[in-house]
């Protein structure tokens, strides 16, 4: 994904950076490569099943050590290098922003400091982890009975989430304390207050008990509820390649990413999902730029931004409706373009691992 700065691309691509400052006219001293990438050789490590978000569409914010933002903006619009003043700066990529509680709402990103030294390249490569934690509640039968007036709901110093009885949905929060508070008959009682660490995603029992020994219960009025944790229901996010997963391909909801694609050599009728960056493809070289020549080909890369040949993805474009359609020459609007097709990932296409064979797409 690297790429050499170009001073017309960075303007155009990159619309937040002040050219003068952090490109320089060319002969200032005291500058280095900035890369920003995310680590592709992860697996993911999860026991929960959830949608995880594409990284293009992550927020990425760059800064330097005084705090002047260089970039804020969509990762995927983000060039893969720039050069920068030396010096350190902090990283960051989120999913989406979170400041409250809120239902059905996991955040994933990284945040990294990096020091680049002047006439060198610093590369950062940003995991990807949950970065909030979450809570869902498992509310007997027998509760429901005992306690009909009553409700429960879910604190935080950031704010609450009433839990109905009938909620399926995981409530998200920020790390720290998180109480589950029961309400009736005008009183407030705290069950159970627990530390969340990021990524720690707890399952709660709630019911009505004898209070036997060995159980979180606290006594409103008559009543012993109990709060237990399912320890077969804890689990922490650890470490996502986001829409890259182990079981990509089977549809164009769940379609591989590129660096997945280029390591799936030899699987057959699988979605693929890509940026159409180029085309007009020769064994050594490749177009990015208009006006194209070619009708059969085209160039799918992991960005928008995308100029080097290696990391891209090429396509074969078989006679029909999937070349008259796809093609760059009769249809330039499409370069820049997201797009999901269904092909077989071969070898070797001019040279770099390809697909083929392409039966089905869809444009973004």
């Amino acid at each position: 994904m690297n790429m050499k700065p170009v001073l017309s691309l960075f303007l155009l691509a990159w619309p937040f950076l002040v050219a003068c400052e952090i490109l320089g006219d060319g002969s200032s001293a005291g500058e280095g490569e900035l890369k920003i990438s995310f680590d592709s050789s992860l697996t993911e490590d999860t026991r929960a099943s959830m949608e995880i978000p594409d990284t293009n569409d992550f927020l990425l914010h760059v800064e330097d050590a005084d705090g002047k933002v260089i970039y804020d903006g969509p990762y995927g619009e983000a060039p893969d290098a720039v050069m920068v003043k030396a010096g350190s700066y902090n990283v960051r990529a989120l999913s989406a922003e979170f400041s409250k509680p809120i239902f059905s709402a996991p955040q994933f990103g990284d945040e990294q400091c990096v020091v680049v030294e002047s006439d060198n390249s610093a590369h950062v490569r940003l995991m990807c982890s949950q970065m909030n934690s979450g809570i869902r509640l498992k509310v007997d039968s027998g509760f429901l009975t005992s306690c009909p007036g009553a409700s429960l709901v879910l604190k935080s110093k950031e704010g609450s989430l009433p839990y109905s009885y009938s909620e399926k949905r995981i409530a998200y929060f920020l790390p720290g304390n998180v109480s589950l508070v029961m309400s009736e008959g005008g009183t407030d009682k705290s069950l159970m207050t627990r530390w969340l660490e990021p990524g720690e995603i707890l399952t709660l029992g709630v019911k009505v008990s004898s209070g036997q020994a060995g159980s979180s219960s606290e006594t409103s009025g008559r009543k012993d509820i109990s709060v237990s944790v399912d320890t077969s229901r804890v689990w922490v996010e650890d470490i996502y390649v986001i829409g890259e997963g182990t079981e990509k391909g089977e549809s164009p909801e769940n379609a591989m990413g590129i660096t997945q694609a280029i390591a799936s050599v030899g699987e057959n009728d699988v979605w693929i999902c890509g940026y159409v960056v180029g085309g007009d493809l020769s064994l050594s070289s490749a177009s990015f730029d208009e006006p194209f020549s070619s009708r059969t080909n085209i160039l799918l890369g992991p960005k928008q931004v995308t100029t080097r040949r290696s990391s891209c993805l090429a396509v074969q474009l078989p006679t029909g409706s999937v070349r008259d359609n796809l093609n760059l020459v009769d249809n330039p609007g499409l370069l820049g373009s997201r797009i999901r097709l269904k092909g077989d990932v071969v070898a070797s296409y001019y040279g770099l691992v390809g697909v083929k064979n392409v039966s089905d797409y869809v444009v973004e």
